[in-house]
């Protein structure tokens, strides 16, 4: 998966519907709001993301200044212009660039990267890539053509928590000196990196709490019983497994659900999913393979919202509205999460497995992003 890069795209120049000096420039599946006759359909153009930190020097150049998002006014957020959501920035092509190109570092662009609270940070140890899951989810918009029509999908709900790995490895896997015990957040685990699972200074740390409470997993690793079925039996033939899921609270983001991450009791987790092997040379679990190993190992998944046919009238229906995590319709929902019922590949993205957010989270007030 291709993950943040600011990339050079052609474009579609629509119509702004209640504006005269705009328009509305498409690319892929997202739109971005430009000057009317700054562009024109075919052109390329570098599309600068959300979450993307624009120099001051680029801010200059785009008239920019003082009008972007953040402390420093420099952050690219999604925002609605005469009703219009406009989710980046277009800066027109220099010459010599091509369609696809990686213009990122040219640019001087990088990805924003919020401060860590001091319960999700802690002392760490090097795993190693061969322990740790990287992990990203594309938008549906920048692969909008890659889910067929009529597919038969799974949405699941998008919890905006904080990704967490809980890597169980078999005794022939173990770490040299910190055990078979691999717990990550979604940037270590990019590194190969994980927190220490015996620290005092780990004592309160949010993921490290969240995985200790996974009483029948742990388990797995000491007693081979048929009560810790599957795991026992991948750990015994030597197949490391890695659960993936979203933890969530009070304190966590600025959703939190009903639950308090300030107690062990509320602290949410649930599994979005189950990698089996070697990272890079494994496999996720299928739809119902997930749910039957949640089951037998009393995990609780992401809410499953939709079964059936994909369509994209469908997923918006789907994309947007209360959470149902709570029960209570407690936050806007996030979006969703969109895999086919049959894992597949796609020589461009990889695993196929998709997210649609809901615009309402993404204009938000107050909203946290931490990793």
């Amino acid at each position: 998966m291709a993950g943040f890069a600011v990339k050079v795209e052609s474009v579609k120049i629509n119509t702004h519907p209640n504006a005269d000096r705009l328009e509305v420039a498409q690319i892929g599946d997202y739109f971005s709001v430009v000057l009317k006759d700054q562009f024109k359909s075919g052109d390329l153009v570098a599309y600068i993301p959300e979450q993307a930190v624009v120099p001051e020097a680029l801010l200059i150049e785009l008239g920019l200044q003082d009008r972007l998002a953040g402390k420093d006014k420099n952050r690219v957020k999604a925002m609605r212009l005469r009703g219009i959501l406009s989710q980046g920035i277009c800066y027109p092509a220099k010459k010599g660039w091509e369609r696809g190109q990686d213009v990122t570092e040219e640019l001087g662009v990088v990805k924003y990267e919020p401060p860590i609270p001091t319960h999700m940070s802690g002392a760490l140890f090097a795993a190693g890539k061969d322990r740790c899951i990287g992990y990203d989810i594309e938008n549906f918009k920048r692969y909008p053509e890659i889910l067929k029509e009529g597919e038969q999908v799974a949405f699941t709900e998008k919890i905006h928590g904080t990704f967490t790995q809980i890597g169980l490895l078999p005794k022939t896997m173990a770490h040299q000196e910190h055990g078979r015990f691999i717990v990550a957040s979604k940037g270590l685990a990019d590194k190969g990196l994980a927190f220490l699972p015996d620290s005092e200074q780990n004592e309160n740390n949010l993921y490290l709490r969240a995985a200790r409470r996974l009483t029948k997993l742990l388990g797995a690793l000491t007693n081979p019983s048929i009560e810790n079925a599957p795991v026992s039996f991948w750990l015994s033939s030597g197949t490391p497994v890695f659960i993936l899921g979203e933890v969530f609270g009070a304190g966590v983001q600025d959703l939190h659900y009903g639950a308090n991450a300030g107690s062990n009791d509320t602290l949410g987790f649930r599994v979005f999913d189950v990698y089996l092997g070697i990272p890079g040379n494994g496999r996720y679990l299928g739809n119902q393979e997930l749910t039957d190993f949640c089951e037998k190992m009393e995990l609780e998944r992401v809410p499953l919202l939709y079964l059936g046919p994909f369509s994209k009238p469908v997923m918006e229906q789907f994309t947007t509205g209360h959470e149902t995590l709570s029960g209570e319709a407690l936050h806007v929902r996030e979006g969703i999460v969109i895999c086919p019922v049959l894992e597949r590949r796609d020589p461009l993205l990889g695993r196929v497995k998709l997210k649609s957010v809901s615009a309402d989270y993404l204009l938000r007030k107050g909203g946290t992003e931490y990793a």
